[in-house]
């Protein structure tokens, strides 16, 4: 398992799958060309695909991420999480409590919870999440059912007071991805803005140069 503490070190870019919005719609692919171009997170996110194509999936992804040295988080799936040994899942407010999904796993799994308001990120830090997801900074189509952007201002709140790792999510593109950084955030996640790319290896190369042009060092 991959020690807390490092969970997001040297990582500006949270990658996340999404076969359905993928330009090769084949997670695989995905997060192979994600890993060589040096992401050190991946999150497996398949809500409306059945348990054993999903178990399939992560068995192999779990493979991938090993042999690069990078995180491995489920969305969801906590059963999963176990079968693979993958280092972490992802919950969100509406999913188990966060306290139970730790019963569940114990004390080495990595846990993060999506977060929409300076009271919930407060709230899981409290309740020992091991970092949280904070947005969405602006209007998405990528997830169903989604609460209407938080904006700038929770991402300067989060910077400011909340003492986890934390990943800026939700409609962030290569156009507004510089200001993300500039308020604060260490790590985003940019989902069709990866995968629906026809070059994942080249956007990435695209994206680190707007980190490094952007970010607070």
């Amino acid at each position: 398992m991959i020690s807390r503490k490092d969970i997001f070190k040297d990582c500006p870019i949270y990658g996340m799958t999404a076969e359905d919005l993928s330009f090769s719609h084949d997670n695989i692919k995905d997060v192979e060309e994600m890993l060589k171009a040096g992401v050190k997170v991946i999150q497996y996110t398949e809500k409306e695909k059945t348990g054993l194509y999903v178990y399939e999936q992560c068995l192999k992804i779990r493979e991938m991420t090993k042999a690069y040295g990078a995180v491995f988080i489920i969305d969801d799936f906590v059963d999963i999480c176990i079968a693979v040994k993958a280092d972490g899942v992802h919950i969100g407010q509406d999913d188990i409590p966060l306290e139970a999904v730790r019963n569940i796993l114990g004390p080495e799994y990595i846990i993060g919870l999506s977060t929409h308001s300076p009271a919930q990120a407060e709230a899981a830090a409290a309740m020992g999440a091991d970092y949280i997801g904070a947005g969405p900074m602006y209007a998405t189509k990528t997830k169903k059912n989604v609460c209407a952007p938080v904006g700038l201002d929770y991402l300067d709140y989060v910077a400011a007071n909340i003492n986890i790792p934390f990943v800026a999510i939700g409609g962030i593109k290569p156009h507004n991805l510089g200001e993300v950084y500039r308020h604060g955030a260490k790590t985003a996640c940019l989902v069709t803005g990866i995968v629906g790319s026809d070059n994942i290896g080249k956007t990435l190369e695209e994206l680190s140069k707007i980190y490094d042009e952007n970010a607070i060092k």
